[in-house]
């Protein structure tokens, strides 16, 4: 599920990940990109450079501050960032994040991507991840849902070891190593399976390479109220102009157009104790007072942009410890509906992770008649088929479909297509998942400013990383950070951060 990206698992995420902000002092109805006003100015410019949810969501912090001079930066022609649709067969589909993920419980904590879904009237419908489930093997039909409960037992286990190591102050594990403390090892195929839609269907990797604690922790914000979470509820987007329009629809109640510069792509960074000034790839210069950077995990580890000097090597250090995951969306239009009449179905392969999650569009409470199924895979699977033209892909896919349904002449489908999240230049993945060797301290080196440049995005947020709520916190407490820094007369203090973090016990020299 997308976190946002939603959890985005849910994609996050980016153009919903790390935006960069930058800060200008001088008021002036429509300043040109080149000037940058003196510092100390009560007016300081703002450069947001990114378009996502944080970006946007920054934007309007600053905007609700009273701090109008700025500038989004973003190298789409519209904002979003990874939420975005395509039209495919006549049916408005989501490429990226497609659920808001934990909603609200009565008069509790609501989802801030709920408010803004309800604020805008987006169309949206309940998806039974767990109680409209059909499940499939590679000879066809086979119902082992008891096999699929027993693994949301064990998911619940799973959090139970995280907390218990949580409460006595324990280092962190893998998720494998947890489930494995909780006598939970899958030995079948069926049991693998039920595991990824448990875990890897939301994380985008598998327990190998998460964190017990993160993973757990990542869950219950979102999900458990018993834990501060929203509720356990999801919302899918069905809207036809696109999920992405509740964060187009906000913007557009308080950008004006010299305020938004689109078809941008930043290629340099650089910022020290008095400002920022960036360089786009058409050579434009911008500059600024301040920054904040919100783009994508993925890009920033693949130094898709420069920074001038280098990032300190705490902030590299942090930046290369997260992980950037992918999760890919494989849609197929088929001339008719032939297959199974819940929401959600499961498949089971030897290979672990092999196009195991399929989703119905053609259903009564999403898209009846559209003929479109589409199966998810993540990680490194997803990194495998972008590598792999459509052709072999659909076929593989075929394969999968027609041993699911060995009893039906399947036809070919009349449409096919996935986004390639991974090699994607502007995002480099779907959104983050913490690892076991990723600490606290890294997080707060991930979140630090370096001089004048800020960082926020759902890879920053310590509760809700990979999530599309996680972008729209970071976005809103950074920038506020960023106000008062400006009201402060521009003297700030630096955000905590770690110059070195240490082994939880060193390692004994024998």
């Amino acid at each position: 599920m997308l976190r946002s990206p939603s959890k985005i698992h849910s994609f996050v995420v980016h153009s919903l990940g790390l935006a960069c902000l930058a800060l200008s002092v001088r008021a002036v109805a429509a300043p040109s990109f080149e000037q940058r006003s003196t510092t100390g100015s009560t007016h300081p410019r703002v450069l947001i450079l990114g378009g996502g949810v944080a970006g946007v969501i920054a934007a309007r912090t600053l905007h609700k501050n009273g701090i109008d001079n700025f500038l989004i930066v973003e190298a789409r022609d519209e904002l979003g960032g990874r939420m975005q649709t395509l039209d495919f067969g006549g049916t408005v589909i989501e490429q990226g994040p497609n659920w808001i993920q934990g909603t609200q419980d009565g008069n509790g904590p609501a989802n801030p991507i709920f408010v803004l879904a309800k604020k805008h009237n987006l169309t949206s419908q309940f998806n039974d991840w767990f109680g409209s489930v059909t499940t499939y093997d590679k000879t066809g039909a086979v119902d082992w849902l008891d096999v699929f409960e027993t693994s949301g037992d064990q998911f619940e286990d799973l959090t139970a070891v995280a907390g218990t190591r949580v409460d006595l102050n324990l280092v962190d594990l893998s998720a494998r190593s947890g489930y494995s403390l909780a006598k939970a090892k899958p030995k079948t195929a069926h049991a693998s399976a039920a595991e990824y839609y448990q875990f890897d269907w939301e994380y985008a990797q598998t327990p190998e390479e998460s964190s017990l604690i993160a993973s757990s922790w990542g869950n219950n914000f979102t999900y458990d109220t018993d834990q501060g979470g929203f509720s356990d509820d999801n919302l899918m987007s069905i809207d036809q102009h696109g999920f992405k329009t509740i964060i187009q629809r906000e913007a557009a109640e308080f950008l004006k157009p010299t305020q938004t510069k689109l078809n941008a792509t930043v290629k340099t960074i650089s910022y020290s104790k008095s400002g920022v000034t960036v360089t786009l790839e058409s050579g434009e210069k911008i500059s600024g007072d301040y920054g904040l950077c919100t783009f994508s995990l993925g890009v920033l580890q693949n130094d898709d942009v420069q920074f001038k000097p280098e990032l300190p090597d705490f902030k590299q250090e942090a930046i290369q410890s997260m992980v950037m995951a992918t999760y890919t969306k494989i849609f197929l239009k088929f001339p008719s509906k032939f297959w199974f009449d819940t929401e959600m179905a499961i498949f089971a392969d030897s290979e672990r992770g092999r196009y195991p999650v399929w989703q119905s569009l053609d259903h009564s409470n999403f898209f009846p008649g559209s003929g479109i199924l589409f199966v998810t895979v993540t990680g490194d699977y997803s990194v495998r088929i972008e590598s792999l033209p459509d052709s072999q892909v659909q076929e593989e896919v075929m394969g999968v479909v027609r041993s699911m349904f060995p009893n039906i002449t399947v036809p070919e489908p009349t449409e096919f297509f996935f986004p390639r999240w991974h090699t994607n230049p502007l995002f480099r993945g779907s959104y983050s998942n913490w690892p076991p060797s990723f600490t606290s301290q890294h997080l707060d080196n991930l979140r630090a400013n370096v001089g004048r440049l800020f960082f926020a995005g759902e890879a920053t947020s310590r509760k809700y990383f990979g999530f599309l709520h996680g972008a729209y916190f970071e976005g809103l407490d950074i920038a506020t950070s960023i106000v008062q820094c400006i009201k402060m007369g521009n003297k700030c203090p630096d955000l905590e951060h770690f110059a070195q973090i240490n082994n939880v016990l060193p390692y004994e020299n024998n």
